[in-house]
């Protein structure tokens, strides 16, 4: 049977109305003006976090002795704000009963917190099966410490879960007979210079203006899906949504991968010796699969990737730029950069602040605020990204120099891998000071993006 037999003959049409509507279609895409990508004045300011010597010789104390002696001046200064003329005293010089300011670096001692003698401990059975996921307990106490001697700490001005080791403080009361010095206020150390927005900052209705991309937790690599990544790529580089989709992502002028870019565990098998053909394509396949969305992204944007716990990196803070050896094609553009985690830079002098959560995943052991913002808005009234390194977050020990000091205070202070987008405007009460806090998602788990608009500072 033919398909003349099942179909029957149609009359010759005209193909007219078609080719009107082909020519018409033809005519609106011509008049559609090709999309331009907005730019920016980009500047690195993550000098300090670049590690030359890498070298393990020297001990721990003295990074806590110049972390002291650089934020003391700066204790100081809100000290005489509040109360001027008071006297400020060594531990080592307090007398009983008199009133007076200390100055030094907090040590919280908690029974909770892990310590390296757990790994050799005889009685196993002693631990319990299941550890909690913070340190705190009802037995926790305070002690500053200075560069002479240490103090215990009471009083109902001094909440013990809102406090770490490492932070540097300073406390106004009475040294009491039994040798434990009761507070009655605490001051912090002032907040470092911010630089002054010259850019109209007024919120607007619609979505003008330029943007940075934060995301946190692709987690290719581990079996994950790799489509929700590459879909993420083809919206910024303007290749899904509608014209006002595509509006938007012409308005993206940086994207920032904020850490663990690849799944946890992919690493690690690097480092467990001699690997098998199978285990060197599980290898392969996730930094193929990155070095590829890198090479898109930067085909059409400038591209900072930072390290996380679970990437091809040092695990001590301040982790170094991955290698561009890992993506030889992204590393072909100009526009690709690996960066330093923490990792600091000026977009249109906007300072941005960000990390890729270690610090605040670690903190909050430390306290009982459940709330990452509440944490990421007291490490900046600290002043102090990291404070509690060397205690129970790797880093190097630095003899000459805390890279973690606060030195200016962020527009924008970014942490990457937390368990929920949050994001919340915080303003220094002493000197005015307005910083936007955001905590990035897992995008593996949320699918979620976060854009920062950089002349409105909305989110």
């Amino acid at each position: 049977m033919t398909q003349a037999m099942l179909m029957p003959e149609e009359a010759p049409h005209s193909c007219d109305g078609f080719d009107t509507l082909m020519s018409a279609r033809t005519d609106d895409a011509m008049e559609v003006e090709p999309l331009t990508r907005q730019t920016s004045e980009y500047v690195n300011k993550s000098e300090r976090f670049y590690v030359e010597k890498k070298s393990f010789k020297e001990q721990y104390a003295q990074l806590y002795f110049t972390r002291l002696t650089l934020l003391s001046p700066r204790v100081l200064e809100t000290v005489q704000e509040s109360f001027p003329g008071t006297k400020v005293a060594r531990i080592l010089e307090l007398e009983d009963g008199q009133e007076c300011i200390i100055v030094g670096t907090l040590y919280k001692d908690m029974k909770l917190k892990p310590t390296i003698l757990d790994e050799y401990t005889k009685e196993r059975s002693a631990e319990p099966l299941v550890k909690g996921s913070k340190f705190i307990s009802d037995d926790d106490s305070l002690v500053l410490e200075d560069q002479g001697a240490r103090v215990r700490l009471s009083g109902e001005k001094l909440d013990s879960n809102k406090l770490v080791t490492g932070v540097v403080l300073a406390v106004k009361g009475t040294a009491e007979r039994d040798g434990v010095f009761t507070v009655s206020s605490v001051f912090y150390p002032a907040p470092g210079p911010q630089a002054a927005l010259s850019l109209p900052r007024e919120p607007k209705a619609d979505r003008s203006g330029r943007y940075v991309a934060l995301v946190s937790g692709l987690h290719l690599g581990g079996g994950a899906n790799p489509l929700p990544a590459q879909l993420l790529v083809d919206h910024l580089c303007g290749l899904l949504g509608s014209n006002q989709d595509q509006e938007l992502s012409a308005q993206v002028v940086r994207v920032v991968l904020a850490g663990d870019s690849f799944a946890p565990g992919t690493s690690s098998a690097v480092s467990s010796g001699k690997l098998s053909k199978k285990q060197q394509a599980d290898v392969k396949a996730p930094l193929a699969q990155l070095d590829l969305a890198l090479a898109q992204l930067a085909a059409a944007m400038p591209v900072d990737v930072m390290a996380g716990p679970s990437d091809y990196s040092n695990v001590s803070l301040p982790q170094q730029p991955m290698h561009k050896c890992l993506f030889p094609g992204a590393a072909r553009y100009s526009t690709f950069q690996g960066v330093t985690n923490p990792y600091e830079f000026d977009l249109q002098g906007v300072n941005f602040l960000g990390t890729s959560g270690q610090n605040i995943d670690d903190i909050y052991k430390y306290c009982d605020m459940e709330d990452r913002l509440d944490v990421m808005e007291a490490s900046l009234a600290w002043q102090h990204l990291t404070p509690t390194a060397p205690d129970t977050l790797a880093t190097y020990p630095f003899s000459d120099r805390d890279p973690f000091i606060v030195t200016r205070a962020p527009h924008v202070y970014f942490v990457g891998n937390q368990p929920a987008f949050q994001t919340r405007v915080v303003t220094s009460a002493a000197s005015g000071q307005t910083t936007r806090l955001v905590a990035l998602p897992v995008f593996s788990h949320s699918g979620m993006a976060v854009l920062v608009n950089i002349d409105t500072l909305a989110c």
